[in-house]
């Protein structure tokens, strides 16, 4: 650990050790921000699109892996941070992203040290897509970036729904046989793509765990999967069910891109574009 580090490790500890408690959220004061650091995958993304050149500095080290980022050859551009406080601290930011989820301590620490944080909540569905584009456009002091980009957003969604004819039952099934409802993000992205969600048919509105006996006799016209990571996960067993693989067998299907579901940020479109192929492509069907 170099000098700068140590001297940073111990001002840290010292703020926490006389601060009297966690402060609340800072809001930026008049002037734009000009050194940005984003520390969460989602935030990350929304900040990209939306900065203007230069002002964005950092971006969790998330936002650079392909399985997980739907920007991460942009990512590449920025200094990577792993939401610690004191490599956050050194780079001398005058506006902190956060989201909701985002390490705690660190949050805290960087409120005492009076650096300002900005926190966005996840978006749970399209509407709240909208409303954090024109969210990070307020705490970039970007409005009209942020304005056109949302205005494009809506311009696209508005299209991709005109398109539907009719609605096919689909059903998501991921890892440990979760399911998620039409009160989720995911399940909006369904529903955008002209599909009827069983997940709410079965009771499941806000999502959770289907038993592969209720996938079965759901019957769905669709079955959804998600893609698979890398090496060996006990949950990703029930995929290879019988039941799933005979489901799999004869149904249409389509594994989900997780960087494009993951996060409220525009790239749900890409989600509902390629969603939207595969209920064509069974409309068409004999």
């Amino acid at each position: 650990m170099t000098a700068k580090r140590i001297l940073a490790s111990i001002l840290l500890g010292a703020v926490v050790a006389a601060a009297p408690g966690p402060s609340q959220a800072q809001e930026p004061d008049g002037a734009a921000p000009v050194r940005v650091v984003s520390m969460n995958l989602c935030t990350d993304q929304l900040a990209m699109l939306v900065a203007a050149p230069g002002q964005l500095l950092s971006v969790s080290y998330l936002a650079a892996q392909p399985r997980s980022s739907a920007m991460a050859e942009e990512a590449q551009n920025y200094v990577v941070n792993h939401g610690l406080a004191e490599e956050i601290y050194l780079l001398e930011p005058d506006l902190v992203i956060a989201g909701t989820f985002s390490t705690r301590a660190t949050v805290a620490m960087l409120k005492r040290l009076d650096i300002p944080v900005a926190v966005l909540s996840p978006a749970y569905s399209l509407d709240e897509v909208r409303q954090r584009i024109i969210e990070m456009g307020e705490v970039l002091h970007r409005q009209e970036a942020a304005e056109g980009l949302a205005a494009e957003f809506d311009a696209r969604l508005a299209a991709l729904r005109d398109k539907v004819i009719r609605q096919p039952r689909a059903a998501l099934f991921f890892a440990n046989g979760y399911t998620s409802g039409d009160r989720t993000l995911a399940g909006q992205i369904l529903s955008a793509a002209g599909f009827d969600n069983i997940a709410d048919e079965v009771g499941l509105p806000s999502g959770g765990r289907m038993p592969l006996e209720v996938l079965a006799m759901a019957d769905p016209e669709v079955l959804i999967r998600g893609s698979r990571y890398e090496g060996n996960s006990r949950s990703e067993e029930i995929l290879d069910h019988p039941v799933v693989a005979k489901l799999r067998e004869a149904l249409p299907g389509a594994a989900v891109t997780d960087r494009d579901w993951v996060c409220g940020t525009p790239f749900v479109l890409r989600a509902i574009e390629e969603l939207a192929e595969t209920r064509r492509k069974l409309e068409t069907s004999p």
